[in-house]
């Protein structure tokens, strides 16, 4: 029995992508997993329509849905809760540039049965080294294997609670934004739920390999801030 609802949504970075879909796959819980291809080019429309028996992941092409240019993470958050309620599962996203542990989806699970109040649970990321890195460095320091947070969870890795989804209808998501984690974060909190990081359980975080000219944050900061506040990219 299909035990959550993993999404992830893409945009190119094929390779991370299937890296990302192996790990899911080999995991020890039975999962859903749907690819959103958020309008990627033809080349990673075609190898992800390739791999997908071998895999094992569900395909969904935004471009059949709607005409609204990438990103669309709304729309895939919205269609993603109407399944997990459907279903009466919990939702987990699991973000292009992430590669789980076989046990990371059942450790996530196991939380969120011992803990009812939980709104978010995610697993803390970690470099190919195994050191805590973006966007948990303010976790850095923490020894204790759970911790219960109120600053933003990132979805990188992240699981919402069916209690959670059904007491706020992603309907309501702000349309001027492109990505909501620190906005869902809050309204888990303000709902009265508990968000959670389990430290024991990382996850191997390659940032923004899911959107490479994220990288111009290091190498071209200037050329990096002008795409962001002047093209009004990653609108957070």
């Amino acid at each position: 029995m299909v035990q959550a609802l993993v999404i992830t949504p893409v945009k190119n970075a094929i390779e991370t992508t299937l890296d990302t879909a192996r790990a899911i796959a080999s995991s020890t819980v039975p999962v859903k997993h749907i690819i959103f291809n958020d309008f990627s080019t033809s080349d990673t429309k075609a190898s992800l329509e390739k791999h997908r028996a071998e895999i094992g992941y569900e395909l969904v092409h935004i471009e059949d849905l709607t005409d609204h240019p990438s990103p669309n993470y709304k729309l895939v958050l919205q269609l993603a809760q109407q399944q997990a309620l459907e279903a009466g599962i919990p939702l987990l996203v699991v973000e292009s540039d992430v590669v789980v542990t076989p046990t990371t989806i059942e450790t996530l699970l196991k939380q969120l049965s011992e803990d009812p109040s939980s709104g978010l649970v995610g697993s803390v990321t970690v470099d190919e080294q195994g050191k805590v890195n973006f966007p948990y460095l303010k976790f850095k320091k923490v020894k204790e294997a759970v911790i219960s947070t109120q600053r933003s969870l990132s979805f990188c890795c992240t699981l919402f609670s069916p209690n959670f989804l059904k007491a706020y209808d992603f309907k309501g998501l702000d349309e001027a934004k492109d990505w909501y984690d620190t906005f869902i974060s809050k309204k888990a909190l303000e709902l009265g739920f508990k968000n959670t990081v389990l430290m024991h359980a990382p996850v191997w975080h390659r940032p923004h390999a899911s959107r490479p000219w994220k990288q111009l944050k290091y190498s071209n900061p200037l050329k990096y801030y002008f795409l962001k506040f002047w093209k009004g990219l990653d609108k957070i």
